[in-house]
């Protein structure tokens, strides 16, 4: 059986915790925010947020019905970051793009977070709020409903995809990612063209890119596409 969630104004505490603050649901997502950043999803436990917020870790439970329910609180948040302070420009592939960009690099500025949340559904204020504006741009540029949704799918899909993949990289040990990135050029860039054509001819180029997201390329590629089917 779920455990019942205490409301705001029933659950806050009368007295500030050890570090002299009041608990909220928005102080336990930041601290815990910062414990996936600093310790990795094995980190956070509700005895160690218990811990970092000078509070016993059942506390934590009065705020949210388990830890999977404080996961969905941290993707929520991540949507929230992505979205402060945006404004439209009025020109429907600018703002997509803005957009993209934004949800990408609010999950890659919390890697550890974003490997844990990026998959999940919320359907919590934040993620609906963004998913109702993704939606009304492609409305609002003309596209029908149908096309809408199947360019939304594709557009949300995408942004979350790289920003899981990029995010795990940079969520590895220094000395690993270091490593998989010389692969490029200790490996790759030295393979004769007699057996590796393709990539002898192609291992300049390759060793420039390979090592930086392909989210923007891939981004652009998605909304060129989009704009041909609009003018069609």
């Amino acid at each position: 059986m779920a455990k019942r969630v205490v409301p705001e104004t029933g659950r806050r505490r009368r007295r500030p915790t050890k570090q002299g603050q009041v608990l909220t649901h928005q102080l336990i997502v930041e601290t815990a925010l910062r414990m996936l950043r600093e310790h990795g999803a094995a980190g956070l436990t509700a005895r160690r947020l218990g811990l970092a917020l000078g509070a016993d870790a059942s506390t934590v439970y009065r705020y949210f019905r388990g830890m999977d329910d404080l996961i969905l609180a941290i993707a929520d948040e991540l949507f929230s970051h992505a979205m402060a302070d945006w404004r439209s420009t009025g020109d429907w592939r600018s703002d997509l793009r803005d957009l993209g960009l934004r949800i990408y690099h609010a999950y890659l500025t919390h890697p550890q977070a974003a490997v844990l949340t990026a998959s999940r559904v919320t359907g919590r204020p934040n993620e609906v709020a963004s998913d109702e504006t993704l939606l009304g741009v492609l409305r609002g540029a003309g596209f029908p409903d149908r096309d809408a949704v199947r360019i939304y799918h594709a557009f949300i899909d995408q942004s979350l995809a790289f920003a899981i993949l990029d995010a795990a990289t940079l969520a590895l040990p220094t000395a690993a990612r270091e490593a998989d990135e010389e692969v490029w050029r200790d490996t790759y860039a030295r393979l004769p063209a007699s057996t590796h054509p393709n990539i002898a001819a192609t291992a300049e180029l390759l060793v420039a890119r390979m090592n930086d997201s392909a989210y923007p390329t891939a981004l652009d590629m998605l909304l060129s596409s989009a704009a041909t089917q609009l003018r069609a």
